[in-house]
């Protein structure tokens, strides 16, 4: 305080109390958050205890992380310390997400030695937001389920209910299999190949076919398949042709393995490992069931029926 009666602190005696620098106090009040409240007559700032609390305010709400233009707003009474604060955690909430998928990026690279290029793509998917990602999983349905009105409708509303988003703490692995799951959803070969699926379920379902018939072909055909690898039938093996014949019918096989080879081959069922890795969900099930159906549709194509 100066010794002039006043009751008036200096720049350098405000330092000395609070323990910040004289430079950070200079700059708090270039920036007008700590006004000065008079002039020595040497034209040298000057504060009063006022002043000193409302210094001490300021060092509370930097150290807490506020800008100063946040910190000029609650001084000034436009906005509460609440709304302030509410207002910077969700900003920071956003911080700390970007930088745990930075994280899990950099942890992926250094996994699997990723080039420059790759690296730049992965980070560039991974950073993407929420609503950006839910945009190409939608966009990848739409074109999917387009015009097929005579879809199984549960198939519909699971494929619709479709979501791949990256966790709020990903691991390495989710952020790996996000940035695959994506090149795959965007690319044209694969999007064909998944429409193709959509348009055989659409076509081989008759007018008055009941919903969720296709879930229980599939229930169906890992009972049957399964029961057949437990008892060591090989698919090549005559009595292989049983199961066929109680899933299919007397349909062609060829025609059957089409459909088969197009909805249960090794993309999809990667596809569906991605999605369950992204999600933390169980790996799906009865891969070696499909697969045991196909190579027995492949070993009798060109027979005519079973």
């Amino acid at each position: 305080m100066i010794e002039d009666g006043t009751g008036l602190f200096t720049i350098g005696e405000l330092a000395r109390a609070t323990g910040l620098t004289v430079r950070t106090i200079r700059y708090w009040s270039d920036e007008g958050a700590l006004p000065p409240v008079a002039r020595s007559s040497g034209g040298y700032r000057l504060y009063d205890a006022a002043s000193a609390a409302r210094l001490e305010l300021i060092r509370t709400l930097r150290e807490l992380g506020l800008g100063l233009h946040d910190v000029r707003r609650v001084l000034a009474g436009e906005a509460s310390v609440a709304e302030v604060a509410a207002a910077h955690v969700a900003a920071l909430d956003v911080q700390m997400r970007s930088l745990k998928v930075t994280r899990a990026v950099l942890s992926t690279v250094a996994r699997r030695g990723s080039s420059a290029e790759e690296m730049t793509l992965m980070n560039k998917l991974a950073r993407l937001s929420a609503a950006e990602r839910q945009r190409i999983v939608e966009d990848f349905v739409e074109e999917m389920l387009h015009g097929l009105d005579t879809m199984d409708p549960e198939i519909r509303e699971r494929m619709r209910g479709t979501a791949a988003d990256l966790p709020e703490d990903p691991t390495p692995e989710q952020v790996d299999a996000w940035v695959e799951l994506a090149e795959m959803l965007q690319d044209p070969e694969f999007r064909a190949q998944m429409r193709k699926a959509a348009e055989f379920n659409a076509a081989d379902r008759g007018p008055d076919a009941p919903t969720g018939e296709s879930l229980w072909f599939v229930k169906r055909l890992v009972e049957l398949a399964g029961r057949a690898r437990e008892q060591g039938i090989a698919p090549e093996a005559p009595e292989a042709e049983a199961v066929l014949r109680d899933l299919f019918r007397d349909a062609d096989p060829a025609a059957v393995l089409e459909r088969m080879e197009t909805a249960f081959d090794a993309r999809l069922a990667r596809y569906r490992e991605l999605m369950s890795i992204v999600k933390d969900q169980p790996a799906p099930p009865h891969t070696e069931d499909f697969t045991w159906v196909v190579t027995a549709l492949r070993a009798r194509t060109g027979q005519g029926s079973f």
